[in-house]
């Protein structure tokens, strides 16, 4: 169907819901009625040719077999199709014979639907149709609904038709359909100030999916192929992929059976795939309906080739039950493994952040790939997905995870940057990522990417945000750089522009740099004070305090509504526990005895300021035992805490003095790939004793982190880039993570330079022509 085709069945469809359902539906409802009725007028036009048949057999069955239960293979048999209807109406029927009442009108309609097979009325109660026959009967406008969808001068059949005039109906495909689907949806949310949630794919996108695809494994394609998209929508990537790899006169002859798979968790796109699988012959209990994400519906099935466009920037919060359990990962398509740093293979999250689950999609279709050893051809896929895909979440997390992942097994062939504005719904970037899991030799170990982002033809009227499209001869230019993993650099703005890369270019050491502790300590009241307070509740017990002085230490409970009563009053949004731990007796208690304890040694030690906090340590640990006050671990840090601070003066704080010699260095020197000269710079500082090392304590205010390539080396690169500048830093190499990310910005950005001032001021100059010499007054030239 040509765009004029299609631009004329929306405006008929659409002129239906404004001329019958104006008073009936809220514009943002006309979607209920007209996208179940173009369904079933769909469905109804193609069996009434068999319709008599149909019901031959069922009499047949009924009277002379005697059957109590119909043979669903004769009546198929019958029908033509997969789906059959065993009524004696057909929707024109209904509309020829119906009379004023509307009551018998909607009977007979109901009557007609029943008379569906089960396929049929799941498709039926998907959409809810049956509540709404019966709400356009009692408004009387049901008739004219039949009257529209019954015309001759429509076609919503895959074949051609022509009208009563002679004039070609073009048919209308799977794809068409889901054109004037997306079309439509894209109106109804218009009218409704809302923004549709499907992202519909372009025609020529999924054409330039197909073509890079089969095209590289066209002469060696599998005798039977198993097709999947596990947000499959209206299906029209499914059945454009078919019908490339089944066209007579395309390049591909694939001689075998395809088999398409789908998952579509809404329930309209989903009862309009599975009314096309009917209608196309395939079978339609291979499309279910549901989430994804939440149930793994073809747990144990593999594919040949899996196609898809999954939502982006999309919740997936609500399905987290079903994937994780408090942190651990249940479901096994997310659990993956990788070599930490030191080369061990680890459990590691694979899990993206809540709000945006496409990569999960992505990784639902890598744990469906066949074995090479199950198919000599393995598993091919493309995906499409916007930019978070590429650079979010950092070294460690899900994201980059799924990337590293998917790159570390070499499954990552190619990506190819999409231009802005080629989708109806969204005008952001897109990609196609393109896995394989048998690589062909030159690709093994590399990644190529293509942007084509700048490759495109503008539309003479946009489509929703759709303002551009791939000519052929676009898809022809793409997918010839792919198959020949050909780089291209662009020639001025326009054009393509490609490079290839290893695999290891997209990976880097995540190193953290550690700085040392100074601090200086200093006993005084006021900072022994704000050891009354627990920090995490210090403005409630503060107020407590000033308001109710000791009293809070001997009388609590008869101030327990007082205090609850503020902390409303304030928003302070206290959790239960914290409630508790405010009202406690003993939490009071125990802070209390932090002031006395530090008071006690204020009053040991004095009130000088110490510049060594080693020294400082020293001697509060000879008061604490010489005063015999009895401290916890805990409670003695909480006092050294408080009275002490950083400064970059101070001397750096000691953690351990390390006997390192014989086996034990040896060891280490190995484990960190350094020479005894090196030590310092892993943080181990050696003192004036052979075999002496001091460790300090860490100031995690300074704590930094330098992203090293992959290609790299950590300790070189902070001798390179971190030492020179700060001197007493060290690499924490224990804390190393990997991470993997991809930036088309960084490999394919062309800086332009400004233009020069002498060039502007002409240009401005120029224009002092045109205004009566204002411009020279502006810039002081007269």
């Amino acid at each position: 169907m040509n765009k004029q085709s299609h631009n004329k069945l929306v405006s008929f469809i659409w002129s239906i819901a404004d001329d019958c359902l104006r008073d009936v539906y809220v514009r943002g409802k006309y979607r209920d009625v007209i996208l179940p009725m173009i369904v079933l007028r769909r469905l109804d036009a193609l069996l009434e040719p068999t319709k008599e048949a149909v019901l031959e057999e069922l009499a047949f069955q009924r009277d002379e077999a005697g059957f109590t239960e119909w043979d669903e293979t004769g009546l198929r048999e019958a029908s033509g199709f997969v789906f059959y209807n065993v009524s004696t109406w057909t929707l024109q029927k209904l509309k020829d014979t119906a009379t004023n009442s509307q009551q018998i009108l909607q009977t007979n309609f109901e009557d007609y639907l029943n008379g569906f097979s089960p396929n049929v009325k799941e498709i039926i109660d998907k959409f809810k149709l049956r509540s709404q026959v019966r709400h356009m009967a009692n408004k009387d406008v049901l008739l004219d609904v039949l009257e529209k969808f019954t015309s001759p001068y429509i076609n919503l059949t895959p074949y051609d038709k022509e009208d009563p005039e002679g004039r070609k109906l073009p048919a209308l495909s799977n794809l068409g359909m889901g054109y004037v689907f997306e079309e439509l949806i894209r109106k109804f949310n218009e009218e409704n100030n809302e923004e549709a949630g499907e992202h519909f794919t372009p025609r020529e996108v999924i054409d330039l999916m197909t073509h890079i695809i089969f095209d590289p494994i066209k002469d060696n394609l599998p005798p039977v192929m198993t097709i999947y998209d596990p947000a499959c929508g209206s299906g029209g990537m499914l059945t454009e992929s078919q019908n490339f790899i089944k066209d007579e006169e395309g390049e591909i002859k694939a001689t075998g059976d395809v088999y398409l798979f789908g998952k579509e968790i809404n329930d309209e796109t989903y009862a309009i795939c599975k009314s096309d699988m009917m209608i196309k012959g395939n079978n339609p209990e291979n499309i279910r309906v549901g989430s994804t994400l939440s149930t793994d519906e073809f747990a144990g099935t593999k594919f040949d080739f899996m196609l898809s466009n999954p939502p982006y920037g999309k919740s997936w919060s609500s399905e987290q039950k079903y994937i994780k359990d408090g942190k651990d990962v249940i479901d096994p398509r997310f659990q993956i493994q990788l070599k930490n740093y030191w080369g061990v293979l680890e459990d590691v999250d694979a899990i993206p952040r809540s709000s945006d689950g496409q990569l999960l999609f992505l990784m639902e279709m890598v744990s469906k790939m066949k074995p090479l050893e199950q198919s000599a051809t393995g598993t091919r896929i493309a995906s499409v997905h916007n930019g978070s895909s590429l650079f979010t979440g950092d070294a460690g997390g899900g994201e980059s995870n799924i990337r590293r992942y998917i790159i570390e097994n070499d499954w990552l062939e190619a990506i190819v940057q999409l231009p802005n504005n080629l989708f109806y719904n969204t005008g952001i970037t897109t990609y196609i990522w393109i896995l394989s899991n048998n690589k062909a030799a030159n690709r093994k170990g590399k990644v190529q990417l293509i942007d084509a982002g700048q490759l495109y033809r503008k539309l003479r009227k946009n489509l929703g945000n759709k303002n551009c499209e791939f000519a052929p001869e676009h898809i022809t230019d793409i997918v010839s750089l792919y198959t020949q993993m050909a780089e291209a650099q662009r020639e001025g703005e326009q054009g393509i522009a490609a490079q290839v890369f290893d695999n290891d270019d997209f990976g880097y050491y995540k190193a953290t740099i550690e700085r040392p502790k100074r601090l200086k300590a200093q006993f005084t009241k006021e900072r022994i004070e704000t050891l009354r307070f627990d920090k995490s509740l210090s403005e409630p017990m503060q107020y407590a305090y000033e308001t109710f002085g000791d009293d809070v230490y001997t009388n609590l409970k008869a101030h327990e509504e007082a205090i609850l009563d503020w902390c409303e009053k304030q928003d302070l949004n206290l959790s239960a526990a914290n409630k508790k731990k405010l009202l406690k007796a003993e939490t009071w208690q125990k802070h209390l005895n932090l002031v006395k304890a530090g008071t006690a040694l204020m009053d040991a030690i004095g009130d000088e300021e110490y510049s060594d906090f080693n020294e400082f340590k020293t001697i509060v640990d000879k008061a604490i035992k010489a005063s015999k006050i009895n401290l916890s671990a805990t409670d003695k840090k909480a006092i050294l805490n408080a009275v002490s601070w950083y400064d970059t003066e101070a001397e750096k704080v000691i953690k351990k003095l390390e006997k390192l010699s014989g086996d034990k260095l040896a060891k280490l020197l190995s484990h960190l790939d350094c020479e005894v000269d090196d030590l310092a710079d892993f943080g181990y500082y050696p003192t004036s004793k052979k075999g002496e090392y001091l460790t300090y304590e860490t100031e995690s205010d300074l704590r930094d982190t330098e992203n090293v390539p992959l290609k790299d080396n950590i300790h070189d690169y902070f001798k390179r880039e971190v030492q020179p500048h700060v001197a007493e830093a060290w690499i924490n190499l224990e804390a190393t993570k990997i991470g993997c990310e991809i930036s088309f910005n960084k490999y394919f950005y062309k800086h332009t330079p400004l233009r020069s001032i002498e060039a502007v001021t002409h240009d401005i100059l120029d224009l002092e022509k045109q205004s009566d010499g204002l411009i020279a007054d502006i810039l002081n030239l007269v």
